[in-house]
């Protein structure tokens, strides 16, 4: 419920990209003139400079350029592969979004790309906790486990 009241209109995630990708207010990707005029081409909102007049969009140079997908799919597509401990199959991504499997499985690449690249500079220093895991069993091909005679 959380989710679909953040996140669970086109507008709401429209808006959500825009603070995040403008946090202090639009900057034009060209000059770096900080007006511009919002109007709609089809269903994707589109911002143009003031000054130069150069067009961009929301989308341009995010994962979610070039994609017909909505964003309320991409928003929850995020929220179901970043909440899920043991992962997500494009299957079930297919089965929750209502996409085809091959979208899913882009979709699905795409954020765990960008997960990966934005995580990639980071290094685990001093002690590491891991808040779940998964212990025991037993190695393929290895016999049952060993008692302990005492």
């Amino acid at each position: 419920p959380d989710f679909l009241s953040q996140y669970g209109t086109e507008a709401l995630c429209e808006s959500a990209l825009e603070k995040v990708r403008w946090r202090d207010g639009f900057r034009c990707p060209q000059w770096g003139h900080d007006h511009c005029t919002v109007f709609r081409r089809g269903q994707q909102p589109l911002y143009q400079c003031s000054a130069c007049h150069h067009q961009t969009s929301l989308r341009v140079g995010t994962l979610f350029q070039a994609s017909k997908l909505p964003l309320t799919t991409w928003f929850l597509a995020i929220y179901l592969i970043t909440q899920a401990k043991n992962g997500v199959s494009a299957l079930a991504l297919m089965r929750s979004l209502g996409i085809s499997w091959r979208a899913a499985w882009r979709l699905k690449h795409k954020i765990l790309r960008a997960m990966q690249e934005r995580e990639a500079d980071r290094v685990l220093r001093g002690r590491v906790e891991v808040n779940d895991a998964y212990l025991g069993g037993t190695r393929s091909g290895a016999g049952p486990p060993e008692r302990d005679p005492s």
